[in-house]
Parts: structure tokens; C-alpha cells; sequence
């Protein structure tokens, strides 16, 4: 059964929002965010009223991936500041009522990390098999075009491994090459992960976002090799389905918390991200039974927009499409386990000029996109500037572009596409459209930094930045925040039943909740046109909780919805009802 409102755990009625320290907030004018900067923007975190920040890595790094290339678990990478003032973040975050994530990147670490160093030294340090070295294919030269021990890819383009020259074998990175993975098969390595994370939890976090945790357990043969991938074109191959979800990935996963979490005292958060995660594996991952993570990260709601040329062949949205995905995981975890619920994040493009409308319509598409994700069930994540209705950075050259993924595409992809066609596919998709600075005034580099920021600032933040959104009422962060306090305050937000509505509709995404006598209806026009959705008679006198125009709101029938609008409504029911009449279509 489902969680209910005596069991519900603390994290059901909660809202994370993610901080990039990079683009967050610079406090000493080198142009990098930092944890200073971090402490001089909590009010605004605060004022939104969310109750966890989730931190993307500051640990010590060579920054090849910005930051998810670590070299030391257990430290402060300068760039950001040190562990002294990690420490006073905490404790400001934690006297402001709000809990910390830390970013644990456990499937890979840098190639600078002194693990690796000393696994690569010899084929016969002790450290060696805390990565996977392998030898070059049987009969091919070591170190040339097909020698690789598997064909897989990389997620970054190129091969997954590395010819190291010094000890005479390849070692794998399913990211950069400067991302070696870790041996999860190796005991010593799991433990020494273990060790890191109490360590963590001695010094005040309340849990872990854990990075591409579902890849950490590998499909290795009895005599230690690994399979080939499908390969669909040239010569790499999909190895995906050989460390996706692995072999041993529940294993690994109930040991950690046994290890990590299992009779400490505290209210802690575990978040996977899992990539190419089914519906049925993270109804395993998220039992609360089986004791493995609270909640998934899964993608594949973000993929519905790619072609088949991956995510910089983007596509329309089709809008059934993703009610048809997101029904499928509200129902698939609505008796056991949990959703995340997120459109942004420091991977993702932003959503109003994703699946909005980022000119005209864009305080009205950004509300309305917010307002669906939030009703859901499930735990929603704000990633920073999206509660300003930040939009895509609008690059017009190569040169604007940081991204490590973008850069290997773009070299890669010169053989077979123009360069107008990668311009526009990375300003729909590249990660670096998430990365430009948080937008806090309309001074010059929007008050982020007073140096020369590492990546170029949006130049709409003259209009489009935190002090105008603040000031206006009727602003993307002012709508943002009353769906924070909805969540809080209305117990059918965080663990009423879930209801898809008009599941054909290419406009409208419709949808109910419902908790004991307490059923929301939640309406979405996601679309520039007035769109028509025929309610029950008995909504007509039903409280409007929520909308996204500043106008008194009356419910009729059928109800006009305004381009781009949000409505949530709430009526008190005894039995029955679904919230549309007839066949769920407007007359």
C-alpha cells in the first residue's frame, strides 16, 4: 500500500531545490560561483520556502566535467571555497530549516584521484583492481582503431576506454576519459565509499544525490571480460544494457544502506539518478521495504523530444506522449516506492523554451509548466533560475559553449552535419543552456559576479532576473512559491491518488488527485490557443486554490482555458466522481 498521512516520511511533503555552485553566486570576482557566494543568496531560498538544497559537487577536482570528475571526496575544491565554509553553508541551510544534499559521484572518479594514480602505477599495485583494466583484444594492436576490450561508447563520444601505454591495458570510462569507472565488483572499493559517506553524514548532511548510481554494477563474465554492444553504426557499440541496472545493482544498493544509513539517527534523503531505469526496477529501488534509495531520477520523460540521433536531434514534443510516460510512472509507483518529479536540471535544457514559450507567453508557459509538474505525486526539484522562468542562453557561436558533452559532439558530428544544423540543436539541448549564471538583477552580469563570469550571463537577464521577479506579484517566483506552500499545507498535493484525464488531448493535460474526501483537479493549457475542457456540473462551485492569470477565477463548463493557463481546484466529494463529464471532451 501506498504511504499514508501517519507513515508518510518527512521527504512526501517536501521540495528540493538544486544549487550548481559554478553559475549560483560568485563572492570574490574570479567569475566561478562559490559557497561564500551560496551564503549571500539564502533569504532567497528561504523565501521560496524550500526545505532541502541539493549541492552539484564542490569537491576537490580537476574540473574536467565540472566536478563530477572528483579527486578527493573529503575536500573542498578551492574554486569553491573550503570545508570551513561548506561547514557554515550547512549550518546556515540547517538553521533556516532546510536540509543538505551532497552529490555523491561513486561510479567514476577523476584519473587525478590518488586511487586512481596508484592503480595505474603497476599492473600489480594493490589498487589496481579498484578500476577496470583490461588487455587489448586478442589478436589486435594494442592501442589502435578496434583494439578496445569492449566496443562500447562512450556517453561522451569516442571509445569507453583508454589505452594507458605505461602498464600495456586499456582501463573503461563510460563519461570522459579523464572519468575512470570504479570496480564496484571489488569489496574494498565499496567499503571505502561507505567509509566517505558516514563521514559526510558525521559532518551534518542529510543525504545524497547519487550520481549515475545504476551504472556501478557491470555485466562481467565469470572470466572477467565483458560483452560486446549492439552496434548500430560505425564501429562503437550500445553497452548499455551491460552496466545499465546491473547484475548486482540491488545488492550493491541494500549494502550501502545497511552500511551507511541503517541505525543512525537523523531524517536522511537518498536520490538516484538512473539512467535508462524501467518502471520495474525502480519500483525495487524505491520499496520502502527492500531499504535501497527513497526516490529515482529517471529520464524518460527528458527523451521523449529526441530523434533518433539522441538528444542534439531534438524533435517536437507530442503532448500525449508525455502524459502517456508520466501516467505510466505516477500508476506504476502509486502503491509502493516513490516519483521525482523535475523538468530542469544542470543536464537539461530550460523548460519554458523547451516545451514553453520563452517570448510573448513566457511568464504564463513557465507557471503553467510548473504547476503540472508540482501537482503530481511525487518529490518536486527546482533547479536553480528555474523559479525566475530562466529560459535557454540563445547561443549564436561555437565559441559561447563550455559543455565537455557539447565540445565531443560538435567534434565528432562536423563529418556528418552542417554547422547551422549543431548550432540549433545546441541551443535547444546543450547542458550549457543550464549553466549560465543565475540572473539576480539587471546589472551588468546580473549581479552573479563582478569579474568576468566563466560562462557568457543570458542577455535578457536586463528583464528577466530574481530583484524584478521578487517585485512583481504576479511573477514566475512568486508562483513557485505557492506551490511550495500548496505542497505544505494541503495534504492531498503530496499523497492523494492520481487520476489521468483527457489522455488523448494534444493541448490540455488534465488530471485529478484525490485524498480521502479531498479531490484537486488540476488543468493545463499547454498551448498558445484557447483551449476548451468540459468539467463535471459539480466543479462548477469548487474552490480555484491556484492559477497562473491574476483574475478572479470562476469555474464553468465547459471551462475556457487562456493560452498557456493553470488552474488546481479543489472540491470536497463523498464518492465518485472524475472531474470531466461525458467522454472527458469538451462538447
Amino acid at each position: 500500500m501506498g504511504f499514508t498521512q501517519q507513515d508518510a516520511p518527512w521527504w512526501t511533503r517536501a521540495v528540493v531545490y538544486q544549487v550548481y555552485p559554478r553559475s549560483f553566486q560568485d563572492s570574490d570576482g574570479d567569475g566561478v560561483g562559490d559557497l561564500r557566494g551560496v551564503l549571500q543568496r539564502l533569504d532567497h531560498l528561504a523565501e521560496l520556502g524550500v526545505d532541502v538544497v541539493w549541492f552539484s559537487p564542490v569537491f576537490r577536482s580537476p574540473q574536467d566535467d565540472n566536478g563530477y570528475d572528483i579527486s578527493d571526496y573529503q575536500d573542498v575544491d578551492p574554486l569553491f571555497g573550503t570545508l570551513a565554509d561548506l561547514d557554515e553553508v550547512i549550518a546556515a541551510l540547517h538553521a533556516r530549516g532546510m536540509k543538505v544534499l551532497m552529490d555523491l559521484v561513486v561510479n567514476h572518479t577523476s584519473d587525478e584521484h590518488p586511487w586512481f594514480v596508484e592503480s595505474r602505477s603497476s599492473s600489480d599495485n594493490p589498487k589496481r583492481d579498484w578500476y577496470w583494466w583490461r588487455p587489448a583484444r586478442p589478436g589486435m594492436e594494442p592501442g589502435t582503431p578496434g583494439a578496445e576490450p569492449t566496443n562500447w561508447a562512450s556517453f561522451f563520444s569516442g571509445p569507453a576506454w583508454e589505452w594507458d601505454e605505461a602498464t600495456g591495458e586499456y582501463y573503461l570510462h563510460l563519461f570522459s576519459r579523464k572519468q575512470p569507472d570504479l570496480n564496484w565488483e571489488n569489496p574494498q572499493v565499496r567499503h571505502a565509499v561507505y567509509a566517505m559517506m558516514r563521514w559526510w553524514l558525521d559532518r551534518g548532511v542529510d543525504g545524497f544525490r547519487m550520481d549515475v548510481i545504476n551504472l556501478v554494477s557491470k555485466a562481467v563474465h565469470d572470466d572477467g571480460s565483458l560483452p560486446d554492444g549492439i552496434t548500430h553504426d560505425g564501429r562503437l557499440g550500445d553497452g548499455s544494457p551491460f552496466y545499465t541496472s546491473g547484475p548486482r545493482i540491488h545488492e550493491f544498493l541494500a549494502e550501502m544502506h545497511r552500511e551507511v544509513f541503517a541505525g543512525r539517527d537523523g531524517a536522511f534523503l537518498t536520490v538516484g539518478e538512473t539512467p535508462g531505469v524501467t518502471l520495474e526496477d525502480a519500483q525495487l529501488f524505491t520499496d520502502p521495504e527492500r531499504r535501497e534509495v527513497d526516490m529515482v531520477f529517471q529520464f524518460e520523460h527528458v527523451g521523449l523530444d529526441h530523434g533518433p540521433g539522441g538528444k542534439f536531434d531534438p524533435r517536437p514534443l507530442r503532448l500525449t506522449d508525455l502524459k502517456a510516460s508520466f501516467g505510466r510512472w505516477q500508476a506504476g509507483l502509486a502503491r509502493r516506492g516513490w516519483n521525482s518529479l523535475y523538468w530542469d536540471n544542470h543536464d537539461q535544457p530550460r523548460i519554458v523554451s523547451r516545451w514553453g514559450d520563452d517570448g510573448a507567453w513566457r511568464r504564463e508557459s513557465a507557471t503553467m509548466l510548473a504547476t503540472l509538474l508540482h501537482l503530481h505525486r511525487g518529490t518536486p526539484y527546482i533547479y536553480q533560475g528555474e523559479e525566475l522562468g530562466m529560459t535557454n542562453a540563445h547561443l549564436t557561436s561555437f565559441d559561447g559553449y563550455r559543455d565537455i558533452e557539447t565540445l565531443n559532439h560538435l567534434a565528432e558530428a562536423r563529418r556528418y552535419r552542417t554547422d547551422d544544423e549543431l548550432l540549433a540543436a545546441f541551443a535547444a539541448m546543450s547542458r550549457d543552456n543550464a549553466r549560465t549564471p543565475v540572473q539576480w538583477d539587471a546589472t551588468l552580469h546580473a549581479g552573479f559576479t563582478t569579474g568576468t563570469p566563466w560562462i557568457d550571463v543570458n542577455p535578457n537577464h536586463v528583464t528577466v532576473n530574481a530583484a524584478a521577479e521578487r517585485a512583481d506579484p504576479r511573477s514566475v517566483f512568486h508562483h513557485y512559491r505557492r506551490l511550495v506552500e500548496l505542497r505544505h499545507t494541503e495534504p492531498a498535493v503530496a499523497l492523494g491518488d492520481f487520476t489521468m484525464l483527457l489522455a488523448d488531448d494534444e493541448a490540455v493535460y488534465a488530471f485529478t488527485r484525490r485524498l480521502d474526501d479531498v479531490e484537486l483537479l488540476v488543468l493545463g493549457n499547454v498551448s498558445g490557443d484557447e483551449q476548451l475542457a468540459l468539467v463535471d456540473p459539480a466543479w462548477t462551485d469548487a474552490q480555484v486554490l491556484l492559477g497562473n492569470y491574476d483574475d478572479a477565477r470562476v469555474v464553468e463548463t465547459p471551462v475556457r482555458l487562456r493560452p498557456w493557463e493553470a488552474l488546481v481546484v479543489r472540491r470536497t466529494v463523498s464518492a465518485g466522481g472524475t472531474g470531466l463529464g461525458g467522454d472527458g471532451r469538451p462538447a
